[in-house]
């Protein structure tokens, strides 16, 4: 359980928020975290509906600076589909969605979904425990079955994948060539994460898939934003800028 600050989601504070950071646009989603898939269907149906018809309200009175994602299904007004990392476990059942994507040119938003942490955890455990891993088993099954069967559909992967370049070394271990896991259509969200992870992610892949990610409202990015500019003009231009444009021009 946690408090919610209803105000901060008004568009108006978003807005300022984003003046704030120097922020242009913003890439919303209704985040799998909030565990609505574990409400009765019909429930979890009707509050999805409510929220995508209200995304869609906000994001035409913002005049082009909230870009939001599908819950359901890819559908016009929206640019792209955001769903749990956990759903690419069984990307039989996904599929539908995915051609779908494929075949609009939209793409596709993976996200920690709800987690529900041991006996006595700390507050933090789920975000650093349940959320990272989760991400990374969403990221090896895409790299060992989805991207060779939807090579043209870009994937955005939050919270740098659960840390996805640590587990190269383990893959090639194991006989997984790591030139596998570099494809021109994986990307990665750099939420919360500091100069370690980013230098780490940076030097395996590159700046080219890097997007910031801010967490906002949730979390202030004030440091984030820090330590991304630490590593210069050209890194904070190319994951601030010149990356999301790629994305949403393809």
């Amino acid at each position: 359980m946690w408090e919610l600050d209803v105000a901060s989601h008004e568009l108006d504070a978003r807005l300022a928020l984003m003046d704030r950071f120097e922020l242009d646009r913003a890439v919303v989603s209704l985040q799998p975290t909030l565990g609505i898939d574990r409400l009765p269907a019909e429930e979890a149906l009707e509050l999805i509906e409510t929220w995508e018809v209200g995304i869609l309200e906000l994001a035409g009175a913002a005049h082009g600076r909230i870009i939001p994602l599908a819950a359901r299904e890819p559908a016009d007004g929206f640019a792209g589909l955001c769903v749990a990392g956990a759903e690419l476990l069984d990307l039989d059942a996904l599929a539908p969605r995915l051609d779908a994507l494929v075949e609009s040119g939209r793409f596709l938003f993976v996200h920690p979904g709800a987690a529900v942490p041991p006996p006595g955890a700390p507050s933090w455990w789920t975000a650093i425990v349940d959320y990272t891993a989760e991400m990374q088993a969403a990221y090896i099954a895409w790299l060992a079955a989805g991207a060779a069967r939807w090579p043209e559909l870009d994937v955005v992967f939050a919270i740098l994948a659960g840390g996805a370049p640590i587990q190269l070394e383990r893959m090639a271990a194991r006989g997984v060539e790591e030139r596998s896991a570099m494809l021109p259509h994986i990307w990665f969200d750099t939420a919360t994460y500091g100069r370690r992870a980013l230098d780490l992610a940076m030097s395996t892949y590159g700046v080219e898939p890097m997007l910031f990610g801010s967490d906002m409202p949730v979390v202030d990015p004030v440091s984030a934003l820090d330590v991304l500019r630490s590593f210069g003009e050209a890194v904070t231009d190319a994951v601030l800028s010149t990356n999301p444009a790629e994305l949403l021009r393809r």
